[in-house]
């Protein structure tokens, strides 16, 4: 049975050319979607972007034909745009407000009703797609079947990829890695590994000897760890993970790092270790830079006075806080002193990226769940010769309007970087802020 599919604007507002994504079925625009989409156009950010590139698609299917009347896909779909939402008088007795969210559920409810009047082997099924979960559900109260858009997931399931797994092997395996210091994949088993995928090796037959492996560039062999250092600027790895987080944050043949993690389990302390170790005392890279996106938490607080480090510094806040650990500050205005003194450690906002080209430079995005896939792909083309590039975040924390744990930027760069040789992921899974911290972050 072919389907008709009503879009939400915040489907559009997500992903422009998701009206392609509904293969050889019927896509409707009610009219009221195409207000909201204007009204969007002029912000100046990813949101007033993709109002606009919806804008020039739905403009350049006009060549097709009367967009009112129904065109043709180049999928073998069709689309329309529906100016009849008769049914709102009618919604109105259930649903008060006159609002668009109530428009676009008349219409889906007008379509709907048409559809039943036809015979029955001639039926659609009418479905409302919507990001917004409260339209889902109000759509089901009237008898309307209601869906998530997930075309934008980067991920089938629901599961990202962790960048370490656990391995039982035999112990004479186990004993020729601790001689050789590596062995190959072929005497593991036929399992699929990634580029620079963390192994930890146990004995099958449940003897206390254990060992972690990194799978080698070339996907061929299981090699030790190159970090062995006791601490990295007072940094000690406290978990299995954060001693995969240092591997990847100190080894020069992965140019880009990807970690994940709840808070408090120290993605922010430990890159920012690395980054100073790096930058300041073997002068691998020119610049430590560390940025994170504008986006607050809760209710903004407006404009901010002063000049531009002035208005940024309760942004960047959480960056300095873990410098004033690292340096080991005590008083007031210690840490601005050690900085300026440096003059090689920049704290700058995601906003201020765009068109720099930043070569030989530790770069670390903090919060980079809340970054959209083309403002994390603008991000990471600005990458320069000889860089190094560290993003990190919570996908579980996001405060983006219309992004998820699954389509946001930097799971994004997981899934798609998983397979290449010259990127690292790990997922930080214990917390070690506090015990208070890792309850919250695990019960909250």
């Amino acid at each position: 049975m072919s389907k008709i599919y009503i879009l939400d604007t915040n489907v559009l507002l997500q992903d422009p050319y998701s009206i392609f994504s509904f293969e050889e079925n019927e896509v409707v625009i009610p009219a009221v979607v195409l207000e909201e989409v204007d009204s969007k156009k002029r912000y100046m950010d990813e949101i007033g972007r993709n109002a606009r590139q919806v804008s020039k698609i739905i403009d350049g299917l006009r060549v097709s034909g009367r967009l009112h009347e129904k065109i043709t896909l180049e999928n073998g779909g069709s689309l329309r745009i529906e100016l009849n939402h008769r049914a709102f008088h009618e919604l109105q007795d259930i649903f008060i407000e006159k609002t668009n969210d109530n428009r676009i559920l008349a219409v889906a409810k007008n379509l709907h009703n048409e559809e039943h009047e036809k015979a029955k082997e001639n039926q659609k099924r009418v479905i409302i797609v919507s990001k917004d979960a409260l339209v889902r559900v109000k759509a089901d109260a009237i008898g309307i079947e209601a869906e998530d858009f997930l075309s934008d997931r980067v991920v089938e399931v629901d599961h990202l990829y962790d960048g370490f797994i656990d391995f039982y092997i035999q112990k004479d395996v186990l004993s020729s890695f601790y001689e050789k210091g590596e062995i190959s994949l072929s005497e593991l088993a036929n399992h699929p590994f990634y580029p620079n995928q963390f192994i930890v090796m146990k004995d099958a037959l449940g003897g206390s000897a254990s060992a972690i492996g990194v799978v080698s560039s070339c996907g061929k062999k299981v090699k030790r760890l190159i970090f062995n250092q006791d601490h990295i600027w007072g940094i000690r790895p406290r978990n299995v993970q954060q001693t995969m987080a240092f591997e990847l944050l100190l080894r020069d043949d992965i140019p880009l790092v990807t970690m994940i993690g709840k808070a408090g389990t120290g993605k922010t302390l430990l890159a920012l270790a690395a980054g100073l170790m790096l930058s300041e005392d073997t002068r691998r890279y020119k610049k430590l830079l560390v940025a994170r996106p504008i986006v607050p938490v809760g209710k903004d607080i407006g404009y901010l006075p002063g000049e531009k480090e002035e208005k940024l510094r309760p942004w960047m806040q959480p960056i300095y806080d873990n410098l004033e650990f690292l340096f080991n500050t005590k008083k007031p205005g210690e840490l601005d002193a050690i900085l300026a003194g440096m003059g090689s450690i920049e704290v700058e906002a995601l906003t201020y990226i765009r068109g720099r080209s930043i070569p030989e430079q530790y770069i670390i995005i903090d919060e980079a769940q809340n970054l959209t896939k083309h403002e994390v792909k603008t991000i990471l083309t600005r990458v320069g010769e000889k860089s190094k590039i560290v993003l990190m975040g919570d996908p579980e924390q996001i405060d983006h309007p219309y992004l998820d744990e699954y389509n946001n930027g930097l799971s994004y760069v997981v899934e798609k970087f998983k397979d290449e040789k010259i990127a690292g992921h790990v997922r930080l899974v214990k917390g070690e802020r506090s015990g208070l911290a890792q309850l919250a972050a695990t019960i909250l």
